[in-house]
């Protein structure tokens, strides 16, 4: 408050004690009024019952809103507070542990952000685990799979995560960087346009219509028009080691793939791969796994469209093919698991989705024995030739003279 000069009228008493008149009372009563209005507005109105939660990973409570102030607290990502008073991009907030001060408003979303993303929470709490992976650097978890959505949460350098499902994004055109097409309104356009010669006389007669008229101008041609096509981005929905759930960019989550399946990946990107089961070699448990694979770019219209098992050969100790599929339109979620097959026995099994032709989309169940895997036909469906390859029938062959050899021992 700063008042720099007021003009009272003062009306001394018979004992020459001075005393403001009514109109002098009356004035200052109106300036004092209005300089609480003045300062009511710039700090802005008590806000009963209003809350915030902390969208950045570590903030500083002051003590005042200036170049210079005290830390008196500190709130933490995703902390919830009551926010008591605002003061331009400032707010006056409260915390459960009892701490007051002032922090940027910038720093806090409201009730509602919070709570979408406690249902996306519990919408994906069954959700099954499809990768693990690790952030390449501080990410911000998003409440949709797009860069401009409203996040909360945020992820650590190198914090490891959980992969739940796969969706594409638009890129928003400030930060996207394809190139322009031109497009022309017509084929014959521009300098390709060329226009046949005509007699002077033919083409004064061309001028004319059948009255005689001159012709109208014909219309211009439209001019070309740059177009930018739209660029997407992949997201994964991951879930952190605290429960946190939301959408982040896929590229910069590195997927936890076993070095030994990352050398086979030929130029794709590997989506998942699940541990099917493990088979004894001097002594030690080997892993047999299923592998997914993608075009190795973002915004493809499904989640992979390959799959690939690979089976320990126990004669030569190494990774071998048993069974590759391609051009799969191939859909999250794939589960894993294991089932008995009357002579069979027990084998391990797994179930991908895969959208039809038609647009439905169907399961495809597979058990694997030995190196050899086959479909397992639902009920009423009808076999179809297995899609082994050539390195797979090799497989089952030494696979075949190896568990002989064995046997003689």
């Amino acid at each position: 408050m700063y008042i720099d000069f007021i003009i009272v009228t003062l009306q001394f008493s018979q004992d020459n004690r001075p005393r403001l008149c009514a109109p002098a009372r009356f004035l200052l009563l109106a300036v004092f009024v209005s300089l609480l209005m003045v300062s009511a507005c710039k700090r802005g109105p008590l806000r009963g019952n209003e809350v915030g939660f902390v969208a950045a990973p570590q903030v500083n409570l002051r003590d005042r809103v200036a170049a210079i102030y005290n830390k008196v607290g500190v709130v933490k990502n995703g902390d919830k507070v009551e926010i008591l008073e605002h003061q331009k991009r400032f707010v006056r907030v409260r915390t459960a542990r009892g701490e007051e001060g002032w922090m940027e408003q910038r720093y806090l979303v409201g009730e509602d952000i919070f709570n979408g993303f406690q249902k996306l929470l519990e919408d994906n709490r069954n959700t099954p685990v499809q990768a693990h992976g690790t952030t390449r650097a501080e990410l911000n978890m998003h409440i949709t799979p797009s860069r401009d959505s409203e996040k909360l949460y945020q992820l650590a350098d190198a914090e490891k995560v959980e992969l739940l499902k796969r969706a594409i994004g638009e890129r928003p055109a400030k930060q996207a960087v394809a190139k322009p097409v031109r497009k022309f309104g017509s084929k014959n356009t521009g300098s390709s346009q060329r226009k046949a010669k005509v007699p002077a006389k033919a083409a004064q007669e061309e001028d004319l219509d059948k009255d005689g008229k001159p012709d109208e101008p014909a219309a211009a041609s439209p001019a070309p028009v740059d177009e930018t096509p739209k660029v997407y981005d992949d997201f994964w929905l991951v879930r952190n080691s605290q429960g946190h759930t939301g959408w982040v960019l896929a590229r910069m989550v590195d997927l936890d793939v076993p070095l030994e399946i990352a050398q086979y990946s030929e130029g794709q990107r590997i989506m998942a791969s699940f541990v099917l089961n493990k088979v004894q070699d001097e002594g030690k448990d080997v892993p047999q796994y299923l592998v997914l694979f993608s075009e190795n770019k973002d915004g493809m219209p499904f989640d992979y469209n390959q799959i690939r098992v690979f089976s320990w050969n126990l004669r030569k100790h190494r990774y071998e093919t048993a069974y590759r599929e391609r051009n799969l339109w191939g859909l999250f979620p794939v589960a894993t698991g294991s089932e008995a097959f009357d002579k069979e026995g027990t084998l391990p099994t797994f179930t991908i989705h895969v959208k039809n032709e038609d647009g439905s989309v169907s399961d495809r169940k597979y058990k694997l024995n030995g190196p050899i895997v086959r479909r397992v036909l639902a009920p009423g469906e009808q076999p179809q030739k297995p899609a082994q390859t050539k390195a797979a029938a090799d497989n089952v062959k030494r696979h075949a003279k190896t568990v002989k050899k064995h046997k003689r021992k």
